[in-house]
């Protein structure tokens, strides 16, 4: 089969796949509309805000790096975030008669539906808008738009198909976890960028980055706009040549990583056949655990934590950047102590989708919930693993944060803020697992969420952070009053005060939660075993 005739089908797999995601349920209906709105009213926004730069003098330097980070982006957050689309997982057409080089322009030309893509075009536009002046520049600008939207595409796909048998192994996935490290730390990076340009004087301070970026594929077709717009043709045509090999080296490596996916056996999982088995030693663990469900259930926890590459992943990224941001911020000094509170709401966000980590093995857990109290107690001691990792945590940051600001007289406050937003967050964490539950598909190292529940996932995720908020405005709002009154020395009484009203929400939250979770078992193991 042709990709004239192959492109067609892939493009219809991809809207059927959507579709019938969608069809499950007005909830994530609703979740996902949600999102797109989100996504596309930022968009329009970034829009909005690149065409208002159109004149400035410092407008290419931006534009080119923006390009550049989004490429970035492109490369590596499909790996590790959420993509939720079965068309592109290479593993799932190996055994189908199809040749690699149809395939890869079918692929390409799918993976440009969606709203990741649209989001990007919006920011090429805006940007080649920004940049353009004159005739030659807008011709130039038609031809480097589409290219660097092609270019950014077709380097994730390439990236995903060549790593895909290393993130699929065992090992291979628990490699992954370093992962969170550099997103972390790149994050970091990109915060004191910003600090130090705001510092710098302004736009001008990128002028030495942007000259190295605007020969970097995709930045490079934008730079050709800039150029254009200068009159400098031949540098245009030679930065438009530029992201025209990149696209074709990258099509080629996809091609080519395809080819050894469809012609050669998975080594890895080979290698993994051969080895032999042994059993795995039992730990004190369980000694240091309350009795009963209690301590099986927290024990399982812990033991996700651990054992589970995806759930590993998730808790190494939370503790880097939780530790991260108050930390650096502090020795750039211009943090403050309060960025400790950071650090709770990483860990918080472990709470939701807290049945979506167990996939299909659910239904055994799901046997075991008969009643509201069995879901209470079930609830109960996932929160209480959660609570073994994140309070000594939570503490260690806070004293780490206080001692590199000398600022020991706001320690008892940050913590009691920190307690109850973390109690919050296991509240509206419970809630969410319960009401908005999605699966982490197993079979596939790059995506963390089925298809057609990327929208349902961020609207739980985001929903229940900004709900954790509300719940804690009346600590946030005894800190002000306190603050503004000058009560200075009755702020130690925020850490009971914080402390205390962290168990009692989050109590409070479980409680409200379990019923929730019994009545909607059939719901909760249909949504979690979808991957």
């Amino acid at each position: 089969m042709n990709a004239a005739a192959l492109t067609p089908v892939f493009v219809r797999l991809k809207l059927s796949l959507l579709r019938n995601g969608l069809l499950q349920s007005s909830g994530r209906r609703a979740a996902y509309i949600t999102s797109v709105v989100v996504t596309l009213l930022f968009a329009a926004l970034q829009l909005i805000g690149l065409i208002a730069l159109r004149g400035n003098d410092h407008a290419a330097p931006l534009v080119v790096l923006l390009i550049g980070i989004l490429a970035l982006g492109w490369a590596v957050m499909p790996l590790f975030f959420p993509s939720g689309d079965e068309t592109l997982d290479p593993t799932r057409l190996v055994m189908l008669p199809l040749r690699p080089r149809p395939l890869v322009s079918a692929l390409l030309v799918a993976s440009l539906v969606g709203i990741g893509p649209l989001f990007t075009l919006c920011l090429a536009v805006g940007s080649a808008f920004a940049v353009a002046r004159g005739t030659t520049a807008v011709v130039v600008s038609v031809i480097a738009v589409p290219l660097a939207l092609l270019v950014c595409v077709a380097l994730a796909r390439a990236v995903a198909a060549a790593n895909i048998r290393l993130l699929t192994s065992r090992k291979g996935r628990d490699l992954a976890v370093l992962s969170g490290l550099v997103i972390a730390v790149g994050i970091q990076v990109v915060n004191f960028g910003a600090q130090r340009l705001g510092s710098a004087g302004g736009l001008s301070a990128l002028d030495p980055a942007a000259e190295i970026v605007r020969w970097l594929p995709p930045a490079s077709a934008i730079g050709a706009v800039d150029s254009a717009s200068e009159g400098s043709y031949g540098m245009a045509a030679v930065q438009l040549a530029l992201s025209a090999v990149a696209l074709g080296a990258l099509l080629w490596s996809w091609q080519h990583s395809l080819t050894k996916l469809m012609t050669t056996p998975d080594g890895s999982t080979l290698a993994a056949a051969s080895e032999p088995t042994h059993r795995e030693s039992t730990t004190g663990l369980h000694r240091l655990l309350p009795e009963g469900r209690t301590g099986t259930v927290m024990q399982r926890s812990l033991r996700y934590v651990w054992r589970d590459p995806k759930t590993k992943a998730a808790w190494v990224t939370a503790l880097a950047i939780g530790l991260i941001v108050p930390l650096f911020n502090a020795l750039q000094g211009t943090g403050s102590i309060y960025f400790a509170c950071f650090a709770a709401g990483m860990l918080g966000i472990q709470m939701y989708n807290q049945f979506g980590q167990d996939t299909s093995a659910f239904w055994m857990v799901a046997l075991t919930i008969s009643s509201t109290k069995d879901a209470y107690a079930e609830l109960r001691a996932r929160a209480l693993a959660l609570l073994v990792i994140t309070l000594p945590y939570t503490a260690l940051v806070t004293v780490l944060t206080a001692s590199l600001l000398g600022d020991w007289k706001a320690l008892p406050e940050v913590l009691g803020l920190s307690f109850a937003l973390l109690g919050a967050m296991l509240a509206t964490g419970a809630m969410a697992s319960a009401r908005f539950p999605y699966s982490i598909p197993q079979d596939s190292a790059y995506k963390n969420v089925a298809p057609g529940q990327g929208g349902l996932a961020w609207v739980s995720i985001f929903g229940g952070m900004i709900s954790a908020a509300v719940l804690c405005s009346p600590v946030i709002a005894l800190t002000i009053w306190l603050h503004a009154a000058g009560h200075q020395p009755a702020l130690w009484l925020l850490l009971p005060v914080g402390a205390g009203y962290g168990l009692l929400i989050g109590w409070t939250g479980v409680r409200v939660a379990a019923p929730q979770t019994a009545n909607r078992l059939p719901e909760i193991l249909t949504a979690v075993s979808k991957g």
